[in-house]
């Protein structure tokens, strides 16, 4: 199912934690139908070049497989962690802050100098107002992007 033109709901549902289900509700697609929409609109900002997803929506049993906190916003289908081929996390961060976009949270995560990493990309909850919040988390913590 097309979610937006170039992501789908299998695309933002993908989890290699195959054994445990990871089925939106109906609230929860209604969110990544939003989140798929400003994913769009990221893309127009970088350039055009195609966004891997590494993971957006996650169910329950999927985010505690992870180790992530119930409080993710992967949890609710508002977040994507993404990779841009030929972009750096940084230059993706930076490009997002440099934007007018309403995200909620961009969040360079575990990046190192010789390459890897992935940009966390969050949008609020409906109605909620974004909170533009950027961060680096990395083995060192979490701590505000500079």
């Amino acid at each position: 199912m097309q979610l937006s033109e170039h992501f789908s709901l299998e695309e933002l549902t993908h989890t290699d934690h195959r054994q445990y289900d990871n089925t939106p509700t109906d609230k929860e697609l209604a969110n990544l139908v939003r989140l798929a929409e400003f994913l769009e609109v990221v893309k127009v900002v970088l350039g055009g070049k195609p966004i891997m997803i590494n993971s957006a929506f996650r169910s329950k049993q999927v985010n505690d497989a992870v180790g992530s906190k119930d409080s993710s916003q992967h949890r609710t289908g508002c977040a994507a962690d993404i990779r841009v081929p030929g972009i750096t996390p940084d230059e993706v961060v930076k490009a997002i802050i440099a934007s007018d976009l309403d995200y909620d949270q961009v969040i360079r995560e575990f990046a190192k100098p010789q390459g890897g990493g992935w940009v966390h990309i969050s949008i609020p909850l409906e109605g909620a107002k974004p909170r533009k919040t950027a961060l680096i988390i990395d083995k060192t913590g979490t701590r505000a992007y500079a």
